[in-house]
């Protein structure tokens, strides 16, 4: 609530810090490359991680596509979670590597497949803060 008493209209906003939620266009997953070595980082980073540069970090839209590096199907988790999920880290194309859930597979082990090519896609979540701002998260879902 504004100091004026005035509670301001309910907004969307990424669940992670590094999805943007541009007032025009589209959401977005924002990373760092380093103009130094070329390494990407999912994020905003001042400095390069991988050579240490601290200049030439420079903010970039990351892709939205992707390969499956590692899962694990979950079985257990806080009440109120549905079961059994598919937990996955993926290597974004272009660079960057983030960890999230897998849709649309059934989580059976033998029908997922390392590598496999995913789609990073962007959706809103059903849950709602006490303000009433709805958050947007993303995750994965095989390319086809």
């Amino acid at each position: 609530m504004s100091a004026a008493g005035v509670k301001p209209a309910p907004t969307t906003k990424g669940a992670v810090p590094f999805l943007k939620v541009p007032k025009d266009g589209e959401p977005y997953l924002a990373g760092s490359k380093c103009s130094k070595c070329g390494e990407v980082a999912v994020g905003t980073r001042e400095t390069c991680g991988k050579c240490g540069a601290r200049q030439g970090v420079e903010p970039i839209k990351l892709a939205s596509t992707g390969r499956l590096y590692n899962f694990t199907v979950v079985h257990r988790n806080f009440p109120g979670v549905p079961v059994p999920f598919i937990s996955a880290i993926v290597d974004v194309d272009g660079g960057g590597t983030l960890k999230g859930n897998l849709l649309g597979v059934e989580p059976d082990p033998a029908k997922i497949a390392f590598d496999m090519p995913v789609n990073i896609v962007i959706r809103p979540v059903p849950q709602k803060d006490k303000d009433g701002n709805s958050y947007l998260a993303y995750f994965f879902e095989p390319r086809t």
